[in-house]
């Protein structure tokens, strides 16, 4: 199905949609880069401190099993956008500037943002976007009417250089602060009409510090416990500390989540604004002697020995602590509070979900990999409902893999089709930290798993055209 012919058919539901008077709530998208689903005071974190985020989860859903379908920023963010694997799009590591200048969201892709638009929103994205550089690439090119913050992957975490009203200038002060300032008056200039914001936080992604004292000084002396102190070689010291800086850097997200949502009831919108809140992917602090997410890095006083495509601290993983991300939804009227969802999701899933939100239906298009979650939020899913994740991560710059992933409630298997002997096969419900390793357990129970698991996961790689299938 082509591009124009997608939009036709979206418009046509539009029209169907606006003819029936269907009112639109506003949409606030908040999307944090780095944060891991622990990294979060209600999933039971010893000394996560965040009280707007818990506010969320109280007075909407938590989707405890929430996935990216690729631990890494750039592929993670285009499949969010068009509910398209990265290899279908091109990207399948995180876009490097220099090394790949001309590399980014190819503009005929179809997004969920420029769709809304045609519905009539006022669309809105405010910090990260990592999907190219050039002004071919440029935001308000795939469907956002006000751009403000940095093409690039990464900034500073105070006096940050960022793109305001079509030149880049330098701000004063703390990153997370002076993008939440410009989300604030997005809000306010858009309270009239139909509105979706898209505010991408830098943090927590390091380097964490600079933070507000106030968000510094819960864990300026914390002793923090951390997940396997007992792990071999596990440089402590330097999980610890970079565990109070992490944690601060979550707070300082915090804090302006909860100017966002203060924002909202005093403007009286609360209760007409659908709020989303989650992260680009996983992260690891300590997790299996690893730090970072996908293209993860050792943290051992003495790394393993390097291998001829991963150099001697990288550590590229499939790790459910890499893959899982913290989501919540708040959608008055729609989301039951205090909603618990266990179903398996995906950030493929936000293309439909958001734009059935919005009040464009009856899509069929099957390159939309992703479902509505509609059903789910409300507490209604389907009986069918496919709990298996399939997830892929080509990584090219630090180490050179073709990782692929097939997980169930029971099992992971994780192929690398280049490096073979990286094969990982995990027992998720006897063995949920991954720490053992089951590739070569001779048992019949494991040998079938393990074929059955190949089978399906070939299966997907198929249906998506996926070169790294031999």
């Amino acid at each position: 199905m082509t591009r124009r012919t997608l939009l036709s058919l979206a418009l046509v539901t539009i029209g169907a949609a606006a003819a029936c008077g269907a009112e639109k709530p506003n949409i606030v998208f908040i999307f944090t880069d780095d944060q891991a689903s622990w990294a979060l005071g209600a999933s039971g974190h010893p000394h996560a401190k965040t009280p707007h985020m818990d506010r969320l989860v109280r007075e909407g859903a938590h989707l405890v099993n929430s996935f990216t379908v690729t631990p890494v920023c750039s592929p993670s963010r285009a499949s969010l956008m068009t509910s398209q694997y990265g290899t279908e799009l091109g990207i399948t590591d995180w876009i490097h500037p220099r090394n790949e200048p001309k590399l980014g969201l190819a503009p005929t892709a179809v997004t969920w943002p420029e769709l809304l638009k045609d519905a009539g929103y006022q669309t809105g994205l405010v910090g990260k976007w990592h999907l190219g550089v050039p002004d071919q690439f440029h935001p308000t090119a795939t469907g956002f009417d006000y751009f403000m913050g940095f093409r690039e992957g990464g900034t500073t975490p105070n006096n940050p250089v960022l793109e305001a009203d079509g030149k880049k200038k330098k701000f004063t002060g703390l990153t997370a602060d002076v993008l939440t300032d410009h989300a604030l008056q997005f809000v306010r200039d858009s309270k009239t009409d139909p509105f979706l914001l898209c505010l991408h936080y830098r943090a927590p992604h390091a380097r964490w510090l600079p933070v507000a004292d106030e968000d510094w000084e819960p864990f300026a002396n914390l002793d923090p416990r951390i997940p396997n102190p007992n792990y071999p070689k596990l440089d402590v010291k330097r999980v610890k500390r970079m565990t109070r800086e992490y944690l601060a850097s979550v707070h300082s997200v915090d804090r302006n989540v909860g100017r966002l949502l203060g924002l909202l009831d005093d403007l009286g919108l609360a209760r007409t604004t659908i709020v989303i809140f989650t992260s680009d992917h996983g992260y690891n602090m300590g997790h299996n002697g690893i730090w970072h997410k996908g293209n993860g890095h050792w943290v051992l006083t003495e790394p393993p020995p390097a291998t001829e495509n991963v150099p001697r601290n990288q550590r590229p993983n499939m790790y459910d602590h890499s893959l899982r991300v913290p989501t919540i939804v708040r959608w008055p009227g729609a989301v039951r509070p205090g909603t618990v969802v266990e179903q398996t999701v995906t950030n493929l899933d936000w293309f439909p979900t958001l734009l059935a939100m919005g009040g464009v239906r009856g899509r069929t298009d099957p390159q939309v990999r992703g479902r509505d979650l509609s059903a789910v939020l409300r507490g209604a899913a389907p009986q069918d409902w496919e709990n298996d994740l399939f997830g892929q991560y080509s990584t090219h710059h630090q180490s050179r893999t073709h990782m692929r992933m097939y997980r169930t409630q029971r099992w992971k298997l994780v192929r690398d089709f280049r490096n073979p002997q990286r094969d990982e096969l995990f027992d998720l419900q006897r063995d949920p930290a991954e720490s053992i390793n089951r590739i070569s357990d001779p048992s019949p129970t494991v040998q079938k798993a393990i074929v059955d698991l190949d089978e399906k996961l070939r299966t997907r790689m198929r249906e998506i055209g996926d070169p790294a299938l031999p």
